[in-house]
């Protein structure tokens, strides 16, 4: 969407809206994402475990701004890319 006027007029339907990074970080052309897993067993005093694997995952498709429509290059979900030519 580009402007909340877009939005479902049913007030029962529950909606959630993010705001779109416009000037992403990219690695080759290509958006990211990082996942690290950590534990915290104790706030006070503060005791945290960072796990030492995590995981990277790329858009399979490169990424241009003006271009939207193309979900493989502005996710990079499993699920989603795994559908696409360029996945590797």
């Amino acid at each position: 969407m580009d402007s909340l006027s877009e939005l479902p007029t049913d007030k029962n339907e529950k909606t959630v809206i993010c705001k779109y990074i416009s000037n992403p970080l990219l690695i080759n052309n290509h958006k990211f994402d990082l996942r690290i897993y950590v534990l915290v067993t104790c706030i006070e005093p503060l005791r945290i475990y960072i796990y030492n694997e995590g995981i990277v995952r790329f858009a399979s498709e490169p990424y241009y701004k003006d271009v939207k429509k193309n979900l493989y290059s502005h996710l990079t979900n499993y699920s989603i890319n795994k559908k696409s030519e360029q996945f590797q």
